[in-house]
């Protein structure tokens, strides 16, 4: 199955890297590989994560303190990584 990252999760994920970075290298260059290694798990697995709170969509724990929301498309054989959220962050966002 193509797993692919939604523009505003692919913002999410620089967001984190340069966070994390600015800090301790090394833990950036390890949380990138949690994300990557979680991505190749919903290539084989797309209903690994649990149901989210959004309606069709899935969420899976990575680490602690990150989230991977998604959903799947059986048909088309592709998972959508939505976006990548803190843990302790409101998910899903309340709307104003």
């Amino acid at each position: 199955m193509k797993v692919t990252w939604s523009p505003p999760a692919i913002q999410d994920r620089l967001s984190i890297w340069f966070w994390i970075s600015s800090e301790n290298h090394a833990a950036a260059i390890h949380m990138e590989s949690l994300f990557d290694a979680a991505a190749d798990r919903l290539a084989n697995h797309p209903e690994l994560g649990k149901p989210g709170e959004i309606p069709g969509s899935r969420e899976l724990v990575v680490h602690e303190s990150y989230r991977l929301v998604y959903e799947f498309d059986p048909q088309r054989e592709e998972v959508e990584i939505l976006t990548l959220s803190h843990t302790h962050r409101q998910w899903p966002p309340l709307k104003r």
